[in-house]
């Protein structure tokens, strides 16, 4: 199981947000390329890295910062935030990043979305971003009336590879994540799986792991390795 260490951008730093409110901030760095040979220099394996501005305005803000950091280090990086266009990915993926993370625009657009999965079918992930069982958008913003499982059923039809399940209400509280949640999604779909949200220390990931039989490929940790709990 891979565990990724995030790096949030907002305003070219390096922050976190509790339950993804863009009103409780808590800045890191000031440097995300540094923060990011930190990770590296400690073993991380895949960095998850997100444009924060680009969630909340559906452009992507921070890609200078991102492209520095895909370039720049050894190890793959995915990333989410903002990525409306083909233009993006192309972008993106040109600049060496690995994965590219969609939410709203796979929300609003199947058509999109099966045009660059049928491109770029292993570079492409959704991110499942949850709040009582339906899918938030727009940086989480705006909770719709998606049902969460079976958005997530529709998209492993459609074939996609990646699947980046958070629930909301964990994230940045370092409470532990929601296992009976991801349970219920991994009994129907089996899509691999990355698990975010609410990790606070090695128990944490030693019951995720439990999960790794069921899909669980990874998980992302932010809040956690920042403050030290992890």
């Amino acid at each position: 199981m891979i565990i990724f260490p995030a790096i949030d951008i907002k305003d070219g730093k390096v922050v976190r947000l509790l339950q993804g409110r863009f009103d409780d901030v808590t800045e890191y760095s000031k440097e995300p390329l540094g923060v990011a040979k930190q990770w590296v220099d400690q073993g991380a394996q895949w960095l998850h890295v997100v444009d924060l501005d680009g969630a909340k305005t559906g452009r992507l803000v921070n890609v200078d910062a991102i492209s520095e950091i895909a370039q720049r280090i050894s190890i793959p990086i995915e990333v989410g935030g903002g990525i409306r266009t083909i233009t993006d990915i192309i972008r993106l993926i040109e600049a060496g990043v690995k994965r590219v993370i969609l939410g709203t625009k796979a929300v609003e657009d199947r058509g999109f979305f099966k045009e660059v999965l049928k491109e770029w079918p292993d570079q492409i992930a959704v991110s499942l971003d949850c709040r009582d069982g339906k899918v938030a958008q727009r940086g989480w913003t705006e909770v719709t009336e998606v049902n969460a499982i079976d958005f997530a059923t529709e998209l492993e039809k459609l074939g996609l590879r990646c699947l980046i399940f958070t629930d909301i209400k964990t994230d940045g509280m370092l409470r532990g994540p929601n296992i009976p949640a991801l349970k219920e999604l991994l009994d129907h779909v089996n899509i691999p799986l990355i698990a975010s949200g609410g990790v606070s220390k090695l128990d944490d990931i030693y019951r995720l792991k439990e999960l790794e039989a069921n899909g669980v490929m990874g998980v992302i940790t932010g809040k956690a390795i920042y403050e030290g709990t992890l």
